[in-house]
C-alpha cells in the first residue's frame, strides 16, 4: 500500500443530525477536508459524482478550488459517469483544474452507477448511437476524452482568426501535460477492467462489484486486479499504471467512533444492481490492533497501490479528519504505508 486517501459522495440532507444541509455547506467542508486531510498526512481527496441527487454533482469547480487550497495532495473522482459528458469541454475543465493544482488532478471516470431518474443522460443532450447501449456511449465519450487529452491537433484553423494561430492543426487548450496516464476506469466487472488496461487507463475498483464467482469481495478484487495487470502487460504499455481499491475503515479509538460504527462484525453482501447480481465489501470497524490484522488479509487491499477511505461527510470536517488521523497514525503503518 503506498498511497491512502479518502472518498467523499457529498451527501447533504435536512435533518439535524446532519452537519451538511445544504450544497454550499457540502461545497465549503469539501474543501476544508481536502486541506485538513492533507495536514493529518493523507494522499488523496477524491469525490463522486452523482446527478439529480442531494449529492456532489459538476466536479471541477470543487476540484479547481481544493487545487488551489492545498499544495501536495491528489485530488480526483471516483468516478464521474461519462454517458453525461462531453468530452471536448471535459478536456478543458480537466485541463484547467490540473494546471491551477500543479498536475495532481487523478481523474476518475466510468460508465456510470443506477441513477436518480431515468435515463438521465437524456436530459443533458446524449442519446446512445444506433446499436449503442448507454454503457457503449459511456465509453466511447471516455475513448474520445482520451484522444483529447493526448494535446495532439485536430481542428482546422480559421483562415481569418481573431487571434493568431501557431502552425498546423489547432487542439484544445488548455492543454495540461501528463494527465492522459492520470485518467482511471471505474469497473465493476473483470471484462471492463481488461477494456481498461487495453486503453490504457489506471483502474479503480470499489466497495461493490459484480459477482462472478460467489467468492467474496476481497478475492473476486484481488483476481480483477491481476487480469487488469496481465491485460496491461499484454497491451504493451511502456508505463506502470496504477490501481485503487475503496474500503469503509474506521478505527475504534473513543466512545464517538464505538456510538457510530461500533456494531459488531460486518460482512459482504449480495444484491441486484442495475440487473446485475453484485457483491457489496463488508464495512471494517475495531480496534486498531484487530484492524490491522483484518486488513491483512484483505487481497484486494494487498493487491492495489491506493486505498481510497470511504468518509461519512454529513458527520462534518474534524470527525472525518480525526477518522483519517486515525487509520493513518494507528493502522496504516503496519500495513506497509510509507
Amino acid at each position: 500500500m503506498k498511497k491512502i486517501g479518502f472518498l467523499s459522495f457529498g451527501h447533504w440532507s435536512s435533518s439535524a443530525q446532519s452537519a451538511t444541509r445544504s450544497a454550499s455547506d457540502v461545497l465549503l467542508q469539501s474543501i476544508e477536508l481536502a486541506v485538513a486531510a492533507e495536514e493529518v498526512g493523507a494522499d488523496g481527496a477524491y469525490f463522486r459524482v452523482h446527478h439529480f441527487a442531494q449529492q456532489l454533482a459538476s466536479p471541477f469547480p470543487l476540484l479547481a478550488a481544493v487545487g488551489a487550497r492545498t499544495s501536495r495532495i491528489e485530488i480526483g473522482t471516483g468516478v464521474i459517469d461519462m454517458r453525461y459528458e462531453n468530452p471536448f469541454y471535459m478536456a478543458e475543465d480537466a485541463g484547467s483544474a490540473d494546471l491551477i493544482s500543479g498536475g495532481r488532478l487523478q481523474l476518475g471516470i466510468s460508465r456510470g452507477s443506477p441513477e436518480q431518474v431515468v435515463e438521465g443522460w437524456r436530459h443533458f443532450g446524449y442519446a446512445p448511437a444506433e446499436g449503442e447501449t448507454d454503457a457503449d456511449m459511456g465509453r466511447r465519450h471516455a475513448e474520445v476524452l482520451l484522444d483529447l487529452l493526448k494535446g495532439e491537433g485536430f481542428a482546422q484553423p480559421s483562415p481569418n482568426p481573431m487571434f493568431p494561430n501557431p502552425p498546423g492543426l489547432l487542439r484544445l487548450e488548455p492543454h495540461a501535460p501528463g494527465l492522459r496516464r492520470r485518467i482511471w476506469w471505474g469497473s465493476s466487472s473483470n471484462a471492463t477492467a481488461v477494456w481498461a488496461a487495453q486503453n490504457g487507463m489506471n483502474l479503480q475498483s470499489s466497495t461493490l462489484k459484480a459477482d462472478e464467482s460467489g467468492e467474496p469481495l476481497h478475492v473476486q478484487q484481488a483476481k480483477q486486479i491481476r487480469l487488469y495487470r496481465q491485460a496491461w502487460k499484454d497491451a504493451g504499455h511502456d508505463w506502470e499504471p496504477r490501481v485503487s481499491v475503496s474500503r469503509s475503515i474506521f478505527a475504534l479509538m473513543n466512545d464517538r467512533d464505538r456510538a457510530y460504527f461500533g456494531r459488531g462484525e460486518s460482512s459482504d453482501q449480495i444484491g441486484v444492481i442495475d440487473n446485475m447480481r453484485a457483491v457489496f465489501g463488508r464495512s471494517y470497524a475495531a480496534e486498531p490492533d484487530q484492524l490491522i490484522e483484518q486488513l491483512r488479509t484483505d487481497e484486494g487491499i494487498a493487491e492495489a497501490d491506493t486505498v481510497l477511505l470511504t468518509v461519512p461527510n454529513q458527520l462534518g470536517v474534524d470527525y472525518n479528519a480525526h477518522v483519517l488521523e486515525s487509520i493513518l497514525t494507528h493502522v496504516a503503518p503496519a500495513l506497509g504505508w510509507r
